[in-house]
């Protein structure tokens, strides 16, 4: 009698907590999937022009990134990786490479007039999408 009463109660409580996670996990769960996940300053290593960012330069950009808001993903047919990764542009792009754990991302990140342009590679995988964002547009990086 008791055995089945601790069964129905633990089976209650497995139920409630699959209908309904804490918020907690279910964010920690969907940032494993974001495509324009929060970054830390302290995994982060950016490149501008062959120059690495300095930590105060560093932490801006980094805060800019991460308030900026994720307008649309852009669309790779296989086979035109490439072209994302290396576009024929004159830009300059802002190279973030992160470093968490086992896991390498890198970031380029091209400021262009109407919205800024991302192109995330996670091993093989490339993927493109656009933000906006003020501050990173009139970002700009004192000692070059």
């Amino acid at each position: 009698m008791t055995w089945t009463t601790i069964v129905i109660i633990v089976a209650g409580i497995l139920v409630k907590f699959i209908s309904s996670p804490p918020s907690a996990l279910v964010s920690w769960f969907l940032s494993k999937f974001a495509i324009h996940p929060k970054l830390n300053s302290n995994e982060v290593t950016i490149t501008y022009s062959g120059k690495t960012l300095e930590t105060e330069e560093k932490t801006r950009f980094i805060d800019h990134f991460n308030e900026a808001v994720f307008l649309e993903r852009n669309h790779i047919y296989p086979g035109d990786e490439e072209k994302f990764l290396y576009p024929e542009t004159s830009l300059m792009p802002f190279v973030i490479h992160v470093k968490r754990k086992k896991k390498d991302m890198t970031f380029f990140v091209y400021c262009e007039d109407e919205s800024i342009f991302v192109v995330k590679q996670k091993k093989k995988k490339v993927i493109s999408y656009s933000l906006r964002s003020d501050k990173l547009h009139s970002f700009n990086v004192p000692n070059m």
